[in-house]
């Protein structure tokens, strides 16, 4: 059984109970958010978005699925560049009750595969200094850190310092 699959404008409504319910627990890890972006109609016009992107090379924006194929998260490849760069960047996030059972690492191992399917040669992620689960999820894919990025993004109200993580196409582990 797949670990994600593409997200469709069909996913808003799970997407939207998830991020309500699960708020709490994902706002020490995420930019702030307006009020829309909770609803069913910001899932829907954020899945429009990233399918938009999608349909020009520049993400690629998938659903973590749980056991019984229910969307439970969300994972990205985003960032997207050819040429002599072929590089680009992961994110991902996973409702609280789904954390520590493998989803998350089965979900990373499935996208950098597609990244490495599609030619590129690098996937990067960044994780906040203290995620140490997120570290420890793409430590268990292969990836390795290379560095400290200070104040790299906005998260949760102000610039952060993230550990830095890659994975190169040459490097990776047999899935």
């Amino acid at each position: 059984m797949a670990a994600t699959r593409l997200i469709s404008t069909d996913d808003a409504a799970r997407l939207s109970r998830l991020l309500q319910a699960n708020r709490e627990f994902l706002a020490p890890w995420e930019p702030l958010r307006g009020e829309q972006y909770f609803t069913e109609p910001g899932q829907r016009a954020d899945a429009e978005a990233a399918l938009e992107r999608y349909d020009r090379g520049e993400v690629i924006p998938h659903v973590i699925l749980g056991e019984g194929g229910q969307v439970i998260g969300r994972i990205t490849l985003s960032g997207i560049v050819r040429g002599p760069f072929q590089s680009c960047s992961l994110g991902y996030w996973l409702a609280s009750e789904y954390t520590g059972r493998g989803f998350a690492t089965a979900a990373a191992r499935e996208l950098t595969a597609l990244a490495f399917d599609l030619g590129l040669h690098r996937v990067e992620a960044g994780t906040l200094v203290n995620n140490v689960r997120s570290q420890r999820v793409l430590e268990r894919v292969g990836f390795t850190r290379f560095g400290l990025a200070a104040e790299y993004l906005n998260i949760a109200g102000r610039w952060q310092d993230h550990v830095m993580f890659q994975l190169l196409s040459d490097h990776r582990e047999p899935l």
